[in-house]
């Protein structure tokens, strides 16, 4: 077996872990059994060589080394010979402290070899088995129960009385210890002496020489201990000095120090060399780990955690042997095979060598290979049943050890077939205090470790979440608040920590499995249920009234090696799951529930104020942070914060102490700062969500206690982590937004207050330990719920403030790049909201006033409020180079000039006024602002929809200024040519930054500006054209710049379906123009020229006329509907919207245009008809033209005619002037 020697190592040196090994697979008799191990720890140096003895050596004789110290032994030299003392009833505790990664998780079962051996041997052996089991996750430990050595205790301490009486009234009242023999202690004499000389203490005997040296020197080559580490991570490093002591634990003899709850549970430390739970008095029961080898031991598919303190020596063809002594006299037997073979196995070791002896003189030496021991004459035994024991074990003590933290007594009594499993905690609890089971402790403490070590894994799977919150509610179920406050208040604190107050919530449901896996989910609380006897009974309905106490019974112990006769059952439990949280009030409230709790204990730990010394102000905290601020050293932030609570409330300056009498420094102290922080946490994202939720009275109250969790931190603590302050932040700015929220939603006033005003239990009892240690309101200006507008802005303005004060002051802006970008907007954004209020304020006084009335002195307060907000956030989003907010503001900026551009018009009457120098004024700066805003975002790309906004109010500011300057023309300052000029060049920029061509909800209206801009352009030209006198070249431009306008006018509303009544003025102003230049004219053809052209304008205005004739079509429909269901409506009422009165009008004025220009076309084609002689064109249009001239003249005639009923009239005969100007189309030039 070749393989196996390659494997077979030194056992590393001081505390190191070994480089893990593949599994060895042994053939044995037939029967394939896999078995691997890696030892974790030794105390014990390189192997040394053992020294074959000569023969005839007598080992009644002692050596010269005997029961001394060896430097080849090392410090732990007694103990690798064998003379340790009996395993201790906690021995298994101490490993699974010492190796808490492999807890709860990794390993089956922890436990000594002697334990494992002697479960194994149970089918073959008849002496009693007497164990305790615990439960921690999926890994049972087992501990020797010794009855006898309890009773004798008890009879002295008072301790295990119940259990006493128990034993001796349902168990064996005859069954006594037999005592040890003389033999005995003859044989462990002979075998002390025997090892001793072994190693060569005594130059009498000859060491066999080593070929493997290379093995004693170190670990196989190509395997480092970083892959050891990794594979199988230690939890705690060991410093040498406690590695190399054999009489003391590697973690167990040093108190704990209230750092290591707080500072290695909440924040996960550098260092790991925690400290365990326990003091000297309870190490001297026995809770350390003693072992000189700590091994992980696979045997087929069960891992286990070992302790053994088997000698092992070098020499021989193997880097590893065992040595045994044997009297040449007796055989070896089944259970001394079973022994050699299983403590070879768990220690790797390839090759068992033994001494033969007959009364004390050296016979004979003989080599076994491990694999040849299960095969030797006397000892056979079968490989196979072997493991089928093993698994048939872990699978009973797995179905029914299911209740962590409880203590379960597995016995067999001497000659005894049945093995009986009980539950020693419940038949504790029935009879006396639970605290009266020693066992109490030691099990809490694990299962909090346990715990404790699964949180410190930065990379722990949420999955596992379920199982840390089993652990620690039972092992808080076997503490009590009196005794054990601290643990109690750290395992409420972990408790809160498990709920990720800051995930999505979709993630409530997805990362944590309702029901967790195999081993792990197990209920704490589930009664067992009786198992079928499909697979092995563990029923008791059919034992004896006497064994009704057992959990479980094995008949006989030879079904333990019936293959699979127990199968393991796990019972699939939601209770030991991580809840799932539907939603995350429920998960804060949890977490709330956990922290009152922690409260509770810290509260009920310190003691009353008249028992304490005074705390001196004057003394500083001495609280050890690692991260500082690194600039100007953590005593300048100190001041700075000092400084600034001093600013923001009622903050007493150097009053950082506990009115309760906590003392700086102690564990409740550093305990409640983190409770008070979680609640904190809490509560902000309660609050969060109420916002999410747009419930802002809840919002308010949640951010308010989570700022008073704060104002009792800042009392408690001068100097604060950096965390804190950003977290600080976060609260204000939160509060800030939540206090805009109710500003903008004034509407629901009344429930935003029945909402603030509501308190639950839970959060009364937490303000209650909250005051218990300060009463200070340095942040209780903020959490108010106001009635007035403006107050709740400057509020939620003062709240950034503070928050972007703390960020400065404590450097943390560059740290926290972010939070600082995120509340430099929120700064900018109520700026601009106060900016809005107090310039909406302004335009309503300037509404209430009387015309005649100046610019009041509140008005320009307003303005000036207003200005300056306007400024402070354009700032701020410059700093952070929000181009696009920075946009916005310069924009709402350019609206408050244009309101005070409003206010500053003239104070007589319209008749009289004329746009003044202030609204000039005013409206250029708005021009400017409007100006700024376009460059500050550059180009449309950067966010299209503020560019065009930006454009579209910009276009309206300089249309705006034209069109008061062309209604308004100050012609007492301006001639009428410099006014004409700057209309003009106001109207084209108004058209320059006015997009008629990109499709948007707004291209309508602005199709409908740039119509009216030409439409009043050429209204302004063909004024001037009537008006002017003389220049006939500026005559001319003026008449090409009023057509062009016209036409671009006409071609613009054309484009729009609801402006028909715009579109018909157009068309009658160009009508009018037409006539205008024909009185100017003197020939007849030049005038019929025109006149036909003016005629076919009005052709042209057809389209105006279906469309108000579609208006007036539907609204006709729409109100014989509303009379057929018996519904009255006014007759004024319009649902189109169309302006009846000025339909009216200007078809009135149609009419009267039209009717002219046929006239004046019939008496110019009759009069050319008569000079030059028939011309048949002419003829057609002459007959056409008379035939729709009487009708027109018949119909307005008609005074009886419905407006419908007159454009139908129009419509007819426009069609018929429509199709006989197609006609005469050639023949009129």
């Amino acid at each position: 077996m070749e393989e196996l020697c390659g494997v077979g190592a030194a056992a590393p040196l001081r505390g190191d872990a070994e480089e893990p090994k593949q599994g060895s697979v042994l053939f044995l008799g037939g029967n394939e059994v896999k078995s691997s191990a890696v030892v974790k720890y030794s105390s014990a140096p390189p192997q040394a060589a053992f020294a074959r003895l000569q023969e005839k050596t007598d080992l009644k004789l002692p050596p010269a080394n005997w029961l001394r110290e060896s430097a080849k032994l090392g410090p732990a030299g007694t103990t690798i010979l064998g003379n340790n003392k009996k395993s201790k009833p906690f021995s298994s505790f101490g490993m699974a402290y010492d190796f808490i990664d492999s807890v709860g998780n990794d390993v089956d079962v922890v436990s000594d070899s002697e334990n494992i051996k002697k479960l194994l041997k149970i089918p073959y052996s008849k002496s009693h088995v007497s164990m305790a089991v615990h439960r921690i996750g999926r890994t049972l430990l087992l501990d020797e129960l010794d009855i006898q050595e309890l009773f004798m205790r008890s009879s002295q301490t008072g301790d295990w009385t119940w259990l006493k009486e128990f034993y001796q009234r349902l168990i064996d009242q005859k069954w006594q210890r037999k005592k040890k023999s003389k033999e005995h202690w003859y044989q462990k004499a002979i075998l002390s002496k025997f090892l001793y000389y072994s190693i060569n203490g005594d130059g009498a005997a000859q060491p066999v020489p080593s070929t493997s040296k290379q093995h004693q020197e170190g670990p196989v080559s190509g395997e480092s201990d970083e892959a050891g580490r990794s594979s199988w991570p230690a939890p705690f490093e060991m410093p040498s000095s406690l590695s190399e002591d054999p009489g003391a634990s590697n973690q167990g003899s040093v108190p704990l120090e209230p750092s290591y709850i707080v500072g290695h549970v909440a924040s996960a430390p550098k260092e790991q060399n925690l400290t365990t739970l326990f003091n000297d008095g309870e190490n001297s029961q026995g809770l350390k780990n003693d072992f000189v080898r700590n091994i992980l031991w696979t045997f087929e598919d069960i891992h286990m955690l070992v302790g053994s303190n088997m000698p092992i020596f070098g020499g021989g063809r193997y880097p590893a042997v065992s040595l045994r002594l044997r009297d040449n006299n007796k055989p070896i037997n089944v259970l001394t095979g079973i022994d050699y073979w299983l403590d070879n196995l768990i220690c790797n070791v390839p090759e068992l060598v033994m001494c033969f002896h007959v009364n004390g003189i050296v016979q004979k030496y003989e080599m076994i290979k491990t694999e040849d021991i299960p095969n030797l004459e006397n000892s056979n035994f079968s490989t196979k049943v072997i493991k089928d024991i093993a698994q048939n074990i872990l699978s009973f003590l797995k179905s029914n050890c299911t209740k962590e933290g409880h203590t379960y007594w597995l016995f067999k009594a001497s000659g005894s077939d049945i093995v009986k499993l009980y539950d020693l905690t419940t038949l504790c609890e029935e009879t006396e205090d639970k605290y009266q089971n020693p066992f109490t402790m030691p099990v809490a403490i694990l299962l909090y470790k346990v715990a404790c070590n699964m949180m410190l894994k930065k990379n722990q799977n949420k999955k596992h979440y379920g199982t840390i919150r089993t652990l620690l509610l039972n092992c808080l179920k076997l503490l009590d608040n009196g005794r054990h406050p601290q643990i109690i208040a750290s395992a409420n604190y972990m408790l809160s920590e498990l709920f990720q107050l800051d995930e999505p919530k979709k993630e409530d449901s997805t990362d944590f499995p309702i029901n967790g896996n195999s081993d792990e989910s197990y209920s704490e609380e589930e009664e067992e249920m009786p198992d079928s006897d499909e697979n092995g009974s563990y029923s008791n309905s059919s034992d004896p009234p006497d064994d009704n106490k057992a959990v479980a019974i094995i008949k006989s112990v030879g079904e333990l090696s019936v293959p699979e006769k127990y199968k393991s059952v796990h019972r699939i439990r939601p209770s030991c799951a991580f809840p799932v949280c539907h939603g995350t009030e429920e998960r804060c409230r949890l977490v709330l529930n956990y922290v009152l709790e922690g409260l509770k204990s810290v509260d009920s730990s310190v003691k009353k104020e008249g028992d304490l010394p005074a705390a001196d102000p004057s003394t500083p905290i001495p609280l050890k942070y690692e991260d500082e601020s690194t600039s100007g050293g953590p005593e300048c932030l100190e001041k700075q914060m000092a400084l600034f609570l001093d600013k923001m409330g009622s903050f007493q300056k150097g009053k950082h102490c506990s009115q309760s009498g906590m003392i700086p420094g102690s564990w409740q102290y550093k305990m409640k700062l983190q409770l008070i922080l979680k609640s904190s946490k809490a509560y902000y994202v309660l609050s969060d969500a109420a916002m999410i939720l747009q419930k802002y009275g809840r919002a308010l109250r949640y951010i308010k206690l989570a700022l008073q969790c704060h104002d009792t931190y800042c009392c408690l603590c001068a100097s604060m982590l950096p965390e804190v302050l950003v977290f600080l932040c976060q609260c204000l700015t939160l509060c800030g937004d939540i206090q805009l929220m109710l500003a903008q939603n004034a509407n629901n006033r009344a429930a935003y207050l029945e909402e603030y005003n509501y308190q639950t239990k839970e959060d009364q009892e937490i303000l209650h330990s909250l005051h218990r240690e300060s009463r200070c309101q340095v942040f209780a200006w903020a959490t108010d719920l106001s009635t007035d507008l403006e107050c709740q802005l400057s509020v939620s303005c003062k709240c950034y403030e503070a928050a972007y004060e703390i960020l400065l002051f404590s450097n943390l802006k560059n740290q926290n790049p972010e939070q600082h970008i995120q509340v430099l907007k929120r700064m900018g954004n109520i700026r601009n909201e106060i900016g809005v209020f107090y310039m909406n304020q302004a335009a309503a006084v300037q509404t209430e006033r009387l015309v005649s009335k100046n610019v009041s002195t509140t008005e320009q307060q307003l303005w000036k409020k207003s200005f300056s907000c306007f400024e402070e956030g354009i700032q701020n989003f410059e700093s952070i180079d929000d181009a696009t907010n920075a946009a916005l503001l310069l924009c709402n900026t350019g609206r408050l000039m244009r309101i005070c551009a409003q206010a500053h018009c003239a104070t007589e009457g319209d008749f009289k006024r004329e746009f003044s120098p202030e609204e000039a004024l005013y409206y250029n700066k708005a021009v400017d602002y409007y100006l700024k805003a376009l460059r500050s975002l550059g180009k449309r790309d950067v966010h299209p929809a503020v560019w065009d906004s930006v454009n579209w109010e910009l276009s309206t500011t300089y249309f705006t200024m034209a069109t008061l300057q062309q209604d308004y023309a100050p012609l007492s300052r301006k001639a009428q040519e410099q006014i004409e000029k700057e209309v003009s060049e106001a109207m084209k920029k108004s058209l320059k930054y006015c997009d008629v061509d990109t499709v948007s909800a707004r291209q309508p209206l602005c199709q409908y500006r740039a119509a009216t801009i030409h439409h009043r352009l050429a209204s302004m030209y063909h004024s001037c054209l009537r008006n002017q006198v003389g220049d006939e070249h500026l005559r001319k431009q003026h008449r090409v710049l009023a057509d062009l306008h016209y036409s671009k006018a006409v071609r613009l509303f054309q484009l729009l379906k609801d402006a028909p009544c715009e579109f018909l003025r157009v068309q009658l102003e160009r009508v009018a123009f037409a006539e205008f230049q024909m009185a100017s004219q003197n020939s007849s053809a030049g005038k019929l020229k025109t006149l036909f052209g003016a005629l076919d304008i009005m052709v042209k205005a057809k389209g105006a006329f279906q469309l108000i004739r579609k208006e007036l079509v539907a609204e006709s429909e729409q109100k014989s509907k509303d009379k057929s269901s018996a519904e009255n409506v006014s007759p004024n009422d319009s649902p189109t919207g169309l302006n009846k009165e000025e339909v009216l009008k200007l078809l009135s004025i149609f009419e009267s245009r039209m009717s002219f220009l046929l006239l004046q076309s019939i008496k110019l084609l009759t009069s050319t008809k008569k000079k030059i002689g028939g011309i048949n064109e002419e003829e057609v249009v002459l007959k056409t033209n008379k035939q729709v001239y009487s009708l027109l003249l018949r119909a307005t005639a008609n005074k009886s005619t419905t407006l419908l009923e007159r454009i139908e009239v129009i419509l007819n005969l426009l069609e018929q002037l429509a199709q006989n100007n197609e006609a005469s189309n050639g023949g009129i030039q």
